[in-house]
């Protein structure tokens, strides 16, 4: 069988046959693994070093467990507190978790329970580990450190926006609603050569015909009623950027004859004008819509599906990407954790469980609001079943 040897651990007990006994065993299975009998000697150890792990007995001579427990908590976060005490009680191990330790054990401790706690708390901390490395290597490599994920469809969707981004070509973003269109969008353009100049974002299914025509090409003084003044539009703010519209589908008939023409000629009227404005502008374009099947439908003009279908990059549901759960909900876990102030360590195995059970109808956008939820909720130093919403479940 394989070796760990994944893990650097620090085994804390003032009993010397207890702590051998466990150094040997941990180190059997490939722990790179050190000791110390009292507090001060632990807190000097992990001074020195950054353990993933300490198993902690909660009698030492000079302070007790909780006592490292604590000073972990505000000198090394990143690092798991597993604690031991030979007369356990429920209100005890409530403390201790709702206090920030990984988990709590009685003595004396079966080799496979100390075993599995271990593994657990080695692979919460790389999914934290991997999470940062991703975010780097992202920015590094794609400049894409606000898009979460290492399922092989968003690597492949960041190869295709790093090829496609310093380029004119039109862009169309396919994906069902809470996919993540939007960060696409300004991502394309934060790789780009238009980096420095407008992003422009119009919600096209948010406006009436008529007024989402004023809002991508302006209008003059006295256009239809209530134009009181001269309006700039969309196109325009985005001049040398780019424009970004969204639920494209919902376009009327009339509004795709003119966005067709821009797209062609690069050229528009205002509403209520007949100065003709040119423009450059790169088109970034979504929707949640089978576009083939508007066109079947006529809905949606044919010419002007061909004319925005160049580059498609499609936005994988969240069902389909079970595997990035963990790194999207630790992503924003710490985006939560700074907005509020709280200093959650994670989401515990059974919440997390839970999660990657969950179908995700609403995809990303839903994840964000369950887990800001979480954040807000709880009062514990890690996210719990208890909350999460009744429908995960």
């Amino acid at each position: 069988m394989a070796r760990n040897t994944s893990g650097s651990l620090l085994v804390v007990d003032d009993d010397r046959y207890i702590q051998a006994a466990m150094a040997d065993y941990l180190r059997s299975l490939g722990h790179r693994t050190e000791t110390a009998s009292t507090c001060g000697e632990a807190i000097e150890r992990m001074e020195e070093f950054p353990f993933e792990v300490v198993v902690c007995d909660v009698n030492l001579p000079d302070k007790d467990g909780f006592s490292l427990l604590q000073w972990a908590r505000e000198n090394s976060p990143d690092t798991a507190i597993i604690l031991l005490t030979g007369f356990g009680t429920i209100e005890s191990a409530v403390e201790a978790i709702r206090m920030g330790a990984f988990d709590y054990l009685t003595k004396p401790v079966i080799d496979e329970e100390l075993r599995f706690s271990i593994e657990r708390a080695i692979g919460q901390r790389s999914i934290i580990e991997e999470n940062k490395k991703l975010k780097a290597q992202l920015t590094q490599r794609y400049g894409l450190s606000s898009i979460v994920g290492k399922d092989y469809k968003m690597l492949r969707m960041f190869e295709l926006i790093e090829s496609v981004a310093d380029t004119r070509t039109t862009v169309l973003i396919l994906g069902e609603s809470g996919t993540g269109k939007t960060i696409t969008a300004r991502s394309v353009h934060q790789l780009s050569n238009r980096r420095d100049k407008p992003f422009v974002e119009v919600a096209c299914g948010a406006l009436p015909e008529t007024l989402l025509e004023s809002e991508l090409f302006g209008h003059v003084s006295g256009a239809f009623t209530g134009a009181s003044h001269d309006k700039i539009g969309k196109f325009l703010q985005a001049d040398g950027g780019t424009l970004f519209l969204d639920e494209i589908a919902t376009a009327s008939p009339a509004l795709q004859v003119k966005l067709l023409r821009v797209l062609q000629d690069r050229e528009f009227e205002p509403v209520g004008s007949n100065v003709t404005h040119k423009v450059d502008v790169r088109l970034v374009l979504a929707t949640n819509e089978n576009l083939e099947e508007c066109v079947k439908k006529g809905t949606f003009r044919e010419d002007l599906y061909y004319r925005i279908n160049v580059i498609t990059l499609t936005q994988p549901p969240l069902r389909d990407r079970i595997g990035d759960i963990p790194l999207l909900s630790d992503h924003y876990l710490q985006m939560f954790n700074e907005q509020t102030g709280r200093k959650l360590t994670g989401i515990d195995e059974m919440a997390m469980q839970a999660m990657q059970h969950y179908h995700w109808p609403g995809n990303v956008r839903e994840l964000v609001n369950v887990i800001e939820r979480a954040v807000v909720l709880s009062r514990d130093t890690k996210i719990t079943p208890a909350d999460l919403p009744e429908k995960l479940f």
